[in-house]
């Protein structure tokens, strides 16, 4: 047990305090730990009743959680993983060094891997598991800086090759190479999660947890024992994505979360927290978010030097150092270990005196022993009502002595030198030559030696090896495009926002007998902004514990109902919370074998914008589903003004590969998007994901023109065509700005004789990248006859000037600009947004009905075909100011 003494000036009858202390000890011999947590407990609650406040402590001692005596022996052979996990440092080392030899500057990092060797392998060896019978594996989120140790285990697994690790960063040359780090669209059959220190493993991790008891509270998959590990650098957590969402965990339950933070005390330029603790603090953030925390820090090395301090003053002194101190200690040698901390107290420097300064120094840190690591793994599976976190002390560079070992420049250490090189091989016991570590080769045993066994034993037992992307084959059909019948026979003259045109799209997806228990509606905590609060009753809102109270709306028919296997999941107001669902769900037929269909609704200006990061790891992730950008738009949300207002998501989400933007003008348009997008992407398995802008503008949705499905998906097609004679000017609109082109037709045609056709412009996106595969194909094969985009075949016989409009950036329709050469002029919504209404707003930013024939007009007077003065008095009759100063600037 631990000393009672008491030495504090303010104690005012020490005698007593020793008495109570030793009570306590008496408590915990003979009932245990939770015994004196239960009397602890109730302590409190007696001494607030005598409004006695206690004092509110979220740190432990900092020393390990988990005490000496109560630690299991080691199940695995000690000596065997040391020399695996050895090897697998040097093969790690020896690809960066190696990769930057042969090509200066390609990069890679050696320090992360050092320092997280041993947290990895004692999960690899004992706790990583493949499979569980028929069903998948953990799931684990590996430290993307660490990304060569993982490359060197597979390598020891068989599942690398020499020319692999050669080509380490090196994805382009002949033989294939590996990734930077941990991506699934560079490697989809080896990376399952994209990660890297910008707090996206984390998020994602809570998210994905979540997910996995939202799947098997559904029904939709098997309860298992499967976890869900992440592995945090503790400079990561710094981003706000890491502890942003750390109660959703314990609020959750998540006791098949664990995260794992790497406490090396070092970010990319120097210590995370120089003058304070990383681990005291985080500690803080995680007790008081109610996670279970376990704390490595210290090896068995330190045991006996705990269990003959009877001062104190070893953990005192342990509390008391700062990570900058810390990191100094390993920087140094085993003398100033000794003098600066030791030597703060004579009685430290005593409990030391037998000890060498060799031995000093070799005192090991929690993070680096097998033992300590194996128990807060055991602690943390085994726990069950809250998620865990272990934060694990270790040294960023452990091994590679001068080369950086805790030093300022170790995260940016690339290159090694012989004599390091040499060091390094030696510190571990790799059985190189040093004429072999000064070239920095690979080494792999024998296939019939001891360590290759070993390996190959523990990954069979574990249900085989991690991390591996394993896809297969969705056997779903979309449903025939008549599902949604209603939808494309148009509103029946009723007005009716795009919104709830999709809302009945979903609805009818629901419904189906042989999809509806895939679909998964997700709502930051807008629901009833976008009229989906029917959904509430029939589909009930996700909440793991079910509904704990009566809804104040209960009396109603569309009354708020929590369900433990409800389907809509509602997350508050966390964009990036909901895009870590979205992410869960859209990657669950790689990663559980089940085509969960997300749709994401979300003001539009909180999506890419806001949590583009995210929204391009889930494209690493070869995610799947729908992200519905709803009262998109700058002018077409009346009233919000700047912070609300879109105009600028379509711009920014044409930036990633694999996602396809529209901008749907009418609800069978939308049908026929969704039809589409379930095809190709769960019954044709192909990689892509879908973005649609969706309104609140009522109008009256038409029924859809026949033999227009192809130019839906396209892009474009004509809506309506000039009802006298030859149109002299073409009219682009999308979304709700396709009624001002057509009132734009009307205007023309009434007031200034000039017949104009309209074309519904579903996604210039999508023009644009047809129009760019088609121009590269032709510019590779000179010799064949040219190719034309779908853009120029839908405007074949199509003459006259041409105005595109939208509710966002001119740049959204310029992005077909190169192909119309001379005949497009781009309205849009540059600029700043407004509180007003839409009129005021499509004057201010000149993209209404007057502002596209006013541009129509002057576009053909420039042309000779209007007459410029009756084109200059129609800009005034249409109610524009030609002196006015641009809205961009406004």
């Amino acid at each position: 047990m631990l000393g009672t003494k008491v030495d504090t000036p303010t104690d005012a009858n020490p005698q007593e305090t020793s008495e109570w202390l030793e009570s306590l000890d008496g408590v915990v011999e003979e009932g245990g730990a939770e015994r004196a947590s239960y009397l602890l407990e109730r302590l409190v609650d007696r001494a607030a009743i005598y409004g006695i406040e206690s004092p509110h402590k979220l740190n432990t001692p900092y020393v390990n959680t988990i005490p000496a005596e109560e630690e299991e022996p080691y199940p695995g052979d000690r000596a065997i993983e040391r020399r695996i996990k050895s090897l697998i440092r040097w093969n790690a080392m020896a690809m960066v060094v190696r990769a930057n030899k042969y090509d200066g500057g390609i990069g890679g990092h050696i320090a992360t891997y050092a320092s997280l060797a041993t947290l990895q392998e004692v999960g690899h060896n004992h706790f990583f598991h493949g499979r569980y019978d028929d069903q998948p594996g953990d799931f684990v989120y590996f430290q993307g800086h660490a990304s060569p140790g993982t490359y060197a285990r597979a390598y020891l697994e068989g599942r690398l090759t020499d020319k692999h690790l050669d080509n380490f960063r090196h994805e382009l040359r002949e033989h294939p190479g590996l990734s930077s780090y941990p991506h699934p669209w560079l490697m989809p059959d080896f990376w399952q999660f994209p990660t890297v220190s910008m707090g996206l493993g984390p998020i994602n991790s809570i998210y994905q947890a979540r997910f996995m008891r939202y799947l098997e509270n559904r029904g939709i998959i098997p309860k298992t024992p499967r976890k869900i590990w992440a592995f945090v650098g503790d400079g990561e957590s710094d981003e706000p994505e890491t502890l942003g969402a750390i109660t959703l965990a314990s609020r959750e339950r998540l006791d098949n979360l664990i995260f794992v933070v790497n406490c090396n005390l070092q970010r990319l330029d120097g210590p995370v927290r120089g003058n304070g603790q990383i681990i005291t603090e985080l500690e803080a953030a995680f007790r008081g978010a109610g996670w279970n925390v376990i704390k490595v820090l210290w090896g068995a090395s330190w045991d006996d030097l705990l269990a003959r301090d009877t001062t104190g003053l070893l953990i005192k002194r342990m509390g008391e150092a700062v990570d900058g101190e810390y990191q100094a200690f390993k920087a140094r040698d085993g003398a100033y270990v000794r003098k600066e901390f030791f030597g703060k107290y004579p009685e430290l420097l005593k409990l030391v005196e037998h000890m060498t300064d060799e031995e000093i120094f070799a005192l090991r840190r929690g993070g680096h022993d097998p033992q300590k690591v194996y128990n807060a793994y055991k602690r943390a599976v085994e726990h069950t009502g809250s998620p865990t976190v272990i934060l694990a002390k270790t040294i960023k560079g452990y091994g590679m002595g001068e080369a950086g070992e805790g030093r300022m420049v170790t995260h940016q250490q690339k290159k090694m030198n012989e004599k390091e090189m040499v060091y390094f091989s030696k510190r571990f016991e790799v059985p190189v030559t040093e004429e072999t570590a000064h070239t920095g080769s690979f080494f792999k045993p024998p296939e019939d030696s001891p360590e290759m066994k070993y390996i190959r034993e523990r990954r069979e037992a574990m249900g085989g090896s991690l991390p591996c992307r394993d896809v297969h084959k969705i056997t779903i059909v979309a449903p025939p495009v008549t599902t949604f019948a209603e939808s494309l026979a148009g509103s029946q003259g009723r007005e009716v926002s795009t919104t709830m045109a999709f809302v009945r799209v979903l609805t009818l997806l629901l419904k189906d007998h042989e999809l509806g228990k895939y679909i998964v509606p997700i709502i930051p905590d807008e629901a009833r902004t976008f009229g989906m609060e029917s959904l509430f009753r029939q589909y009930g809102i996700y909440a793991s514990r079910g509904q704990l109270y009566k809804p104040v709306d209960s009396e109603n028919f569309l009354f708020y109902k929590e369900t433990r296997d409800g389907q809509i999941i509602e997350e508050g107001i966390t964009e990036a919370g909901s895009m870590a669902s979205f992410t869960a769900a859209g990657t669950a037929y790689a990663n559980y074998g089940v085509p969960m269909i997300p749709f994401f609704t979300y003001y539009s200006m909180f999506g890419f914008q806001r949590i583009g990061d995210l929204i391009w790891a889930f494209a690493d992730s070869r995610g799947k589903g729908f992200l519905m950008g709803g009262t998109g738009g700058r002018t077409t949300l009346s009233g919000e003004g700047l912070q609300h207002q879109d105009g600028h998501s379509l711009v920014l989400s044409s930036t990633v590969p694999t996602c396809h933007s529209y901008d749907p003008a009418y609800a069978y348009e939308i049908a026929v998007i969704i039809q589409d997008g379930i095809r190709r992407m769960y019954q044709e398995m192909e990689d892509r994901f879908y973005y649609l802008m969706i309104y609140n503008e009522n109008y009256a949705q038409p029924p859809m023109p026949e033999g227009t499905a192809e130019g839906i998906l396209r892009g474009l097609y004509r809506f309506q065509q000039a009802e006298s004679g030859k149109a002299k000017v073409q009219l682009f609109g999308s979304g709700p700005i396709l009624n001002e082109a057509l009132r734009a037709q009307k205007i023309l045609a009434e007031k200034y004789q000039v017949p104009s056709d309209v074309w519904s412009v579903t996604s210039y996106n999508e023009l644009r990248r047809d129009a760019l595969e088609v121009e590269r194909w032709n510019r590779l094969h000179p010799a064949e006859p040219e190719r034309k985009p779908y853009l120029l075949d839908a405007l074949k016989g199509v003459e006259g000037p041409i105005v595109a409009s939208t509710d966002y950036m001119k740049v959204v329709a310029d992005q077909i600009a190169p192909w119309l050469p001379g005949r497009l002029t781009a309205l849009g919504t540059d600029g700043f947004g407004r509180s007003e209404n839409r009129e005021h707003l499509r004057k201010h930013f000149e993209n209404g009905a007057e502002a596209i024939a006013a541009a129509a007009l002057s576009r053909l007077a420039r042309d000779g075909k209007f007459d410029k003065k009756r084109a200059q008095a129609a800009i005034v009759e249409l109610g524009l100011d030609p002196e006015s100063p641009d809205p961009v600037k406004r």
